[in-house]
């Protein structure tokens, strides 16, 4: 089984990550990894720009080391397992760029003073993808990576769907697919997430006002409500996307793969029964 990886810990996760990437491609960039930390740490910190520091308490820099952490592992799990057609070492570092920036949607920029990032949940998606590539231009990426980094994050939307998402190949698609479900899996896995969904539900009420009563946002009448819910949108909703949707990537989190256990599924199952306790 992985070793426990402090979440909180940006250098924690980058190394982590750096050890999945350099057991991938024998050409690894050694600079890559920390590269693109420094610059996610940069944004959630208010270091970029015109932009805050993130503020919304749910979606933190935690949420994205989570889902960057889950993303690697379950790469390297395919890798190993000789899944085809390999990943290029392109693909790899553009789907771990997109998974730290896939949240930025959530920055405010610094003439914004009302409420908290929460209020763009229902668009964060898409200005997510516009920030991406704002930052990409700076660090001369070309059109092409850019355009393959803000499809990856497009699928990240929870009414998304990739038939819809213009991807420019199948290897981009898959990238897609992989950072959608290291997304879910790394946040519902998380040894707070039972702890964390009141946050949540904060985060819905703010944006629910801010865009005059949405009617998903709106549905949920309490933090009680949202917990009593959760473990049926994970058998409902989240399961059989992983499934569909997604190619049931989360198998190479198997350890041994094909047939071993899942820390994220077990941890994910867990937390369900908690917050089913609980509500």
């Amino acid at each position: 089984m992985d070793l426990p990886v402090q979440t909180k810990d940006p250098a924690a996760v980058a190394a982590a990550v750096q050890v999945a990437y350099q057991n991938m491609f024998s050409t690894a960039d050694p600079m890559f990894v920390p590269r693109v930390f420094g610059w996610a740490t940069d944004c959630f910190h208010g270091r970029f720009e015109d932009f805050q520091a993130v503020d919304t308490r749910y979606h933190d820099l935690e949420h994205t080391l989570q889902g960057t952490l889950c993303m690697a592992r379950l790469l390297h799990g395919r890798h190993s397992a000789g899944a085809l057609p390999r990943i290029p070492e392109r693909v790899f570092q553009l789907g771990i760029l997109a998974i730290l920036l896939h949240d930025t949607g959530y920055l405010k920029q610094r003439i914004d003073t009302e409420g908290t990032g929460a209020k763009y949940t229902l668009t964060h998606v898409k200005r997510s993808a516009q920030f991406a590539a704002r930052l990409m231009i700076t660090k001369g990426y070309d059109e092409a990576s850019i355009l393959a980094v803000q499809n990856m994050v497009l699928c990240t939307g929870v009414e998304a769907h990739m038939a819809e998402i213009p991807f420019q190949d199948d290897m981009e698609q898959l990238m897609g697919a992989a950072l959608v479900t290291a997304d879910f899996l790394g946040q519902m896995a998380a040894a707070d997430y039972v702890e964390k969904l009141p946050v949540l539900y904060a985060e819905f009420a703010e944006a629910s006002r801010h865009a005059g009563g949405d009617a998903f946002l709106s549905s949920f009448s309490s933090a009680e409500d949202l917990m009593r819910r959760t473990p049926e949108f994970w058998q409902r909703f989240v399961l059989p996307r992983l499934e569909r949707e997604f190619g049931g990537l989360y198998r190479f989190l198997n350890q041994p793969y094909p047939d071993g256990p899942n820390e994220y599924l077990r941890d994910i199952e867990a937390n369900m029964r908690r917050v089913a306790h609980v509500a």
